[in-house]
């Protein structure tokens, strides 16, 4: 049987909600992508040029660390990763997590939060940051029911 993470970063808690369904609907481990440092609501501040959400965001490159990384990622086939919608990509965080791991033979599932952006092509940019099967993901309320986790997930047919 293969084995299911579902990692998520959640600056604001919306994508921890959704994250948590995700785990009761799959029975897989959940884990927190924490960033060493702390965002603060200052941080997060997309309308100013010079907050550190902003900064990274436009630093292609930059690569925030993260707390705690998670033990053992040889044991799970597929990773549903979580994670809001920054400036229409995944916040970097997303990227130091995926560069961080050999991840050669699974499967990376995509799922995002978002106040109103789409899920864009942010599965083909992931892409770029593993040798996983990245899908295309999709952008879901943070407070979708069991039943329409379930529903997508059924249709992906992993």
């Amino acid at each position: 049987m293969k084995k299911t993470l579902i990692a998520y970063f959640s600056a604001s808690g919306e994508t921890a909600k959704l994250a948590k369904t995700f785990a009761a609907v799959t029975g897989g481990t959940l884990y927190e992508i924490k960033p060493k440092i702390a965002y603060t609501i200052v941080d997060l501040n997309w309308n100013d040029k010079k907050s550190r959400s902003s900064l990274e965001m436009n630093d292609k490159n930059a690569r925030p660390m993260i707390l705690e990384p998670l033990e053992n990622m040889a044991q799970y086939d597929t990773i549903f990763l979580g994670f809001p919608i920054w400036w229409y990509e995944a916040p970097r965080i997303i990227q130091t997590f995926l560069e961080s791991y050999d991840l050669s033979g699974k499967t990376v599932v995509p799922f995002a939060t978002s106040g109103g952006s789409e899920i864009g092509n942010i599965g083909s940019i992931l892409q770029k940051s593993c040798k996983a099967k990245v899908l295309p993901g999709k952008r879901m309320n943070s407070f979708a029911s069991v039943n329409e986790v379930s529903s997508w997930l059924n249709s992906l047919k992993l």
